[in-house]
């Protein structure tokens, strides 16, 4: 492996074991402490391994300090909620069983089968209910884009980005057309608005259709424990033997779980249902303002300059508050995804600034049509 490709797997151990630590530290429960500590002292072997390597042609290399990328990230799940965290781990050990996997084929070597056991651990950790991965009040938006990720910070960067990119088309859009500033402004309030109300509406229908689909399913879950008992700790056995538990193990389990009526419904609930508590507890009107906030912070940044500048001017200044906007956004999502700053920052401003020159163009000829 070439010495740049080390260098960044060393970093990523580094990264990855800070992280493992960090969380273990802010856990109450003594096995899921001890579970993450374990998961970082192996990356710190990992590390030490690569290290070694790297000592080979240079022996003066030291083990780099966790990055900034990490330490950020930490700070932000103080806020968010530390699902961000999680997500990124999980995609970490997702990409190292694929990296094992197709090293070992390479080399010819018979798979093991335990290849994604990392993976498998920190998943278990995140669906166990003594783990503590909460944050602050925007730790409840998410319902809106869990299909990419399901958590607040990576929802609130995208909520931050509807809002920007679509004002900043239709602003473009209207002053395309050369209209009077007083218009511009008047059109890009009444986006901001309409867009702001639009996205809280939906986050308060998700949110709350949500937690009236799940409280109806534990209602019907605790009707068929309360009428067939035995029949619903068999379901269990078996689920737990669909996860690769032996019949005796499974059953054992399952004969816990039932021990008292509260342990077996709050069983059932994660196991069978698969239903994050977590979710009840959220209020559909603090999701809905959170989603009024962020589109309307994301949606002003185009609109601003409008307010004080009239025609080229304005409209400058209103690209180069988006491009800043756009770019910082860019960045915030390499939080996620692990890519250079520099590459995601430019991507997402050459996306915003396409659409904002579509609507521009259209923008200016139905003024020239008007005015013909």
């Amino acid at each position: 492996m070439e010495a740049k490709k080390l260098k960044e797997q060393l970093q990523t151990e580094v990264d990855t074991a800070f992280l493992y630590d960090s969380i273990a530290n802010l856990q109450t429960d003594v096995n899921l402490k001890k579970v993450l500590q374990s998961l970082s002292e192996i990356e710190k072997n990992h590390a030490v391994h690569i290290l070694a390597k790297l000592q080979e042609s240079n022996p003066n290399m030291v083990a780099p300090l966790p990055s900034s990328r990490a330490k950020l990230q930490l700070k932000l799940g103080k806020i968010f909620g530390y699902n961000s965290i999680i997500s990124n781990l999980s995609n970490i050990e997702k990409q190292f069983a694929v990296n094992s996997i197709k090293n070992k084929i390479e080399k010819g070597e018979k798979l093991t089968g335990y290849e994604h056991n990392h993976l498998k651990i920190i998943e278990a950790v995140n669906q166990n209910a003594a783990f503590n991965v909460s944050g602050g009040l925007l730790s409840k938006f998410e319902s809106r884009h869990k299909s990419v990720g399901g958590n607040a910070l990576r929802a609130a960067v995208l909520g931050a980005n509807d809002g920007l990119v679509s004002n900043m088309s239709l602003v473009m859009g209207v002053a395309g057309a050369a209209v009077s500033n007083s218009t511009i402004l008047l059109t890009g309030s009444a986006g901001l608005l309409a867009g702001a109300i639009s996205m809280a509406l939906g986050e308060w229908l998700s949110v709350q259709s949500s937690k009236e689909l799940y409280e109806n399913q534990i209602a019907l879950e605790t009707q068929e424990l309360e009428a067939s008992p035995e029949e619903e700790k068999k379901e269990l056995a078996l689920l737990y033997q669909a996860k690769g538990m032996n019949a005796e193990e499974a059953m054992k389990l399952a004969n816990k779980a039932f021990e008292t009526n509260e342990s077996a419904i709050e069983t059932l609930i994660t196991e069978e249902l698969n239903i994050n508590k977590e979710e009840l507890e959220g209020s559909a009107w603090e999701a809905a303002i959170t989603s009024f906030i962020l589109f309307a912070v994301g949606a002003i940044i185009p609109l601003y300059p409008f307010m004080f500048l009239d025609g080229r001017n304005a409209i400058y200044l209103s690209i180069a508050s988006a491009v800043v906007g756009l770019f910082g956004i860019g960045s915030a999502i390499t939080l996620f995804t692990g890519k250079s700053i520099l590459f995601s920052g430019i991507r997402q401003v050459f996306f915003g600034l396409a659409a904002a020159a579509v609507t521009y163009g259209i923008g200016a000829l139905i003024g020239v049509s008007i005015a013909g």
